[in-house]
């Protein structure tokens, strides 16, 4: 549970990691695209055209200055005088609209050439008003001025090409952020995607796999619980319709027997009848014993003592067969349990181990502490278990080992399994075993352990 909250709270990390990515890089994005919209409908459209609106007021000065002199009308030359200051003031103030270093190269090379034109100008049109000027000079003093409005045109043609390598500069640029922003975004969408596929997978297998194995357990416990319960009924029933003619039977076979002589074939025939109906006593009393047990009397006792009494009674019994009684004791751990009954079952457990041995083998008694899962929750557990070292169970057998009246002996009832389970379900435990055909099985009883002070 403890491992679920982490990965949970590490998700949750996760994903609001990944929330502020994908709303940093939108909020990037929206930034970047209202710069760009920002320049490319302010500072680049006015930087676009600085270089125009120069050309224009240069040419018109130029014609202006040309009128006035063929004319001498006072207006034009203060129309001129007005729109020269003019352009040289808005020289100064485009540098602020300019974006790149060699935009204002080119605009402070244009403000230095502007002065040379302003001082032509300005000289032709004093010679003009002087009435200095002939037919000759006059053109000179004009041309000069052209040249200044040539190279003043050239360095604005200049600003245009600056101009438009700053404006596929800037468009490069934010192309550039704008495709990492889209990548880091489609990105962050594909991790959150691979995030929510692993929440599922680790819900699934932290929380909904585990419900549904325990709904299958359930479900499986109370079929089998329905199926027992049903069965122990009939039974009980049974049972009790057979012991009284049993009993009548044996009372009457022990009067005839009387009456027969020794050694002779109808005292054999007696003999006979009479261990088959001891046989049929103890299936009866198996069958009473699985249909109803008794409640167990719990107390505390230790696992390790447990073990202990049960191998010294059951070693001098498998020493007759050459089969060794091994005893392996990890702790000292207590248990809940009716010393009587616990001990029923390990003895069980023990003679079936040693009818799979059949001669010379290993049987190992042993206890250890662990978790399991008991009444559809982990619990700390003690473990007793029986080891052996026989032939293993087959799967066919496997499917069927529990299922009361099954049996792989002759003349076996096929209730001690289901007994010793029934015994320990009213335990709170339970019976596992774990098989390998040809290499033996170990049967483990899981009982709930009992913390002592």
């Amino acid at each position: 549970m403890a491992a679920m909250k982490m990965r949970l709270t590490g998700f949750a990390l996760a994903i609001v990691l990944v929330a502020f990515m994908i709303a940093w890089a939108a909020h990037a994005s929206w930034l970047r695209v209202a710069k760009l919209g920002e320049k490319l409908t302010s500072v680049q459209i006015a930087s676009f055209r600085t270089a125009d609106y120069f050309r224009a007021n240069l040419v018109d000065l130029n014609y202006t200055l040309l009128r006035y002199e063929i004319h001498h009308n006072p207006s034009d030359r203060k129309l001129f005088l007005k729109n020269l200051n003019k352009l040289n003031e808005w020289i100064d103030v485009q540098s602020p609209l300019l974006t790149t270093a060699k935009e204002a190269h080119i605009l402070d090379q244009i403000n230095a050439a502007y002065d040379g034109y302003f001082a032509a100008a300005t000289n032709h049109l004093q010679k003009i008003d002087s009435h200095t000027t002939s037919l000759d000079s006059g053109f000179s003093d004009f041309e000069k001025v052209g040249e200044e409005s040539n190279h003043l045109l050239e360095l604005a043609y200049q600003l245009v090409d600056a101009h438009h390598e700053s404006l596929a500069r800037f468009v490069a640029d934010s192309q550039r952020s704008l495709g990492f922003l889209r990548v880091l975004i489609f990105a962050s969408l594909f991790l959150m995607l691979m995030l929510v596929a692993w929440l599922a997978g680790v819900v699934y297998r932290e929380m909904i796999h585990p419900l549904r194995l325990k709904l299958v357990e359930s479900n499986a416990i109370i079929e089998r619980q329905e199926k027992l319960a049903s069965l122990g009924v009939l039974a009980a029933g049974v049972a009790h319709e057979i012991r009284n003619p049993l009993t009548a039977i044996k009372a009457r076979l022990f009067t005839q027997q009387k009456a027969l002589r020794s050694g002779s074939p109808e005292f054999e025939d007696a003999a006979v009848i009479g261990n088959e109906i001891n046989r049929l006593e103890r299936i009866v009393k198996g069958v009473l014993q699985f249909a109803r047990p008794p409640e167990p009397n719990l107390t505390t006792l230790s696992a390790a003592a447990t073990l202990r009494e049960v191998h010294d009674l059951m070693a001098p019994q498998l020493a007759g067969t050459s089969i060794e009684l091994k005893l392996e004791l990890n702790g000292n751990a207590f248990v809940r349990a009716d010393s009587e009954q616990l001990k029923q079952v390990l003895i069980n457990l023990i003679q079936n181990a040693a009818e799979s041995i059949k001669i010379q083998g290993l049987i190992t008694l042993r206890e250890r502490v662990g978790n399991a899962r008991l009444s559809g929750q982990q619990t700390q557990v003690v473990i007793l278990e029986v080891e052996d070292t026989g032939k293993g169970i087959s799967p066919e057998v496997q499917k069927r080992l529990f299922d009361p009246f099954f049996s792989t002996k002759e003349t076996g009832t096929g209730l001690g399994l289901s007994i010793a389970a029934r015994i320990l379900e009213k335990h709170g435990g339970a019976l596992e075993f774990q098989t390998q055909v040809n290499h033996g099985t170990t049967f483990g009883v899981i009982l709930p352990q009992v913390q002592t002070t």
